[in-house]
């Protein structure tokens, strides 16, 4: 069993976070988004791993990832020279999958449920095609199946203005290898793209045995920034463990569920969990509040914040308003000029500087 990660695309609803940076590196409770879907799959058994990667941002998502030995794994980069489609995915990695099934999982997703019993499943059933589903309540959004009482899928289609279901497809796939067969048989799509709702079609009306399975878990697609901000909450709500690894002063006041990463230092700031502070920050005089992650390297001095994410290297000096449901990029500067506004609400690129007045 191998598994095939996609980690190319433009991550154009994160711009402008993602004019600098693959979107699938974009932290979570500062986590990279991708390195969720690689423990996932690693859990669940399967450590031959390629990443699909895009000429765009594949070295950073190398340079970030490595040879996957931190993970247990074994990672095989692929280079998708230009967004052709899932299916497309598929079809340059067949020297890496060669004829083993295979996980594939969109690294942009984030869910709760595991994985092995849907590998089980697959594998104990010798299906063709194992898909997960999630009931939604806009499925015009996405792909949508029409399924059987017994879970067989009967129909997928992409983006239905009339949808046959409430079922979206979830970026992740369980295939034998006949998905290559299908593949060859399917022809670019409206958009020029070789779509994998086609070829699993294809499956479905040749016959072959495709099934669905509901996660009941939460999934988070953390495209936009209000989705990434909502991954946050509940990835530091169900998941964080509270660890001091920094320096807190006697002043500094910590309740709830915090953990801060070695190297950083905490002086005169109040913490409310669940928050998430990296490795070597220098905090001063801050209230950091619920569901915020602070990555390594960041400066706060004189700041109030909550529900928000800073990237690595971002300074914020001098901000008495709060600043909440903001995504701030990696080595941004926000300051405060002499005259301040009465509220406050960004999302700010890489290498930015912002000075409000």
């Amino acid at each position: 069993m191998k598994a095939l990660i996609l980690s190319g695309g433009k991550g154009t609803r994160l711009r402008p976070l993602t004019y600098t940076g693959a979107k699938q590196l974009v932290p979570v409770a500062n986590k990279p988004i991708l390195w969720y879907g690689i423990e996932s799959i690693v859990a669940a058994g399967v450590t031959d791993i390629g990443i699909i990667i895009s000429p765009e941002t594949g070295e950073e998502v190398k340079a970030k990832t490595g040879n996957g030995d931190r993970f247990g794994a074994n990672i095989t980069y692929i280079l998708q020279n230009e967004p052709a489609g899932l299916a497309h995915a598929v079809k340059i990695a067949r020297p890496f999958l060669g004829d083993s099934p295979f996980v594939m999982y969109l690294g942009d997703n984030l869910i709760q449920n595991e994985l092995g019993h849907f590998l089980t499943d697959f594998k104990e059933q010798h299906m063709d095609a194992l898909i997960m589903l999630r009931p939604v309540p806009n499925p015009t959004a996405f792909g949508v199946a029409q399924v059987d009482a017994q879970g067989r899928v009967l129909h997928l289609v992409e983006k239905p203005k009339v949808p046959p279901s409430n079922l979206a497809l979830v970026g992740i796939y369980f295939f034998a290898n006949t998905i290559h067969e299908a593949i060859d048989r399917i022809q670019p799509s409206a958009r020029g793209e070789l779509e994998i709702t086609d070829a699993i079609q294809d499956l479905i009306n040749h016959q072959s045995h495709v099934e669905a399975r509901q996660i009941e878990g939460w999934w988070l697609d953390t495209g936009k920034k209000d989705d990434l901000l909502e991954a946050n909450q509940i990835v530091l709500d169900t998941c964080l463990q509270s660890e001091m690894l920094g320096e807190v002063d006697s002043q500094s006041q910590i309740s709830g569920r915090v953990k801060i990463g070695s190297g950083s230092k905490l002086i005169n700031c109040t913490v409310r969990g669940p928050v998430v502070i990296g490795e070597d920050c220098h905090l001063e005089n801050c209230f950091i509040g619920p569901y915020s992650s602070v990555a390594d390297q960041v400066t706060l001095i004189d700041a109030d914040l909550e529900h928000s994410v800073i990237l690595k290297g971002a300074k914020v000096v001098g901000i008495h308003q709060r600043i909440v449901d903001s995504v701030i990029g990696q080595r941004a500067q926000l300051k405060l000029a002499p005259q301040r506004p009465k509220a406050l609400r960004f999302m700010i690129g890489d290498d930015s500087q912002i000075e409000l007045s």
